[in-house]
């Protein structure tokens, strides 16, 4: 489950827009809204996701996994919903 559900019209066309930038074996940077920075090579574009809280409210997210530049046997899973910036590496 996403740590937060994104609904506003806004906020799913900046989700999209997030996507668009994830092709698949892309090498990226994204920092996230917390600060934190991942790098690592886009396994798969991800999709955008329904998802329901336990209270039944529907929003959307979506999940990106990033094989880790240095070691790619370790991925890293993040919400796209949570992605501040993407700056793309080149291709891998």
């Amino acid at each position: 489950m996403p740590p937060q559900l994104l609904t506003s019209r806004e906020d799913l066309d900046a989700l999209e827009a997030r996507i668009t930038l994830l092709d698949d074996e892309a090498r990226v940077r994204v920092t996230l809204h917390d600060g934190s920075v991942v790098e690592g090579t886009v396994s798969a574009r991800p999709t955008l996701e329904v998802f329901r809280n336990a209270d039944g409210d529907e929003g959307h997210n979506a999940r990106l996994r990033l094989d880790d530049l240095v070691q790619p046997e370790t991925a890293h899973h993040v919400w796209v919903g949570d992605v501040r910036d993407i700056e793309r590496l080149g291709s891998a």
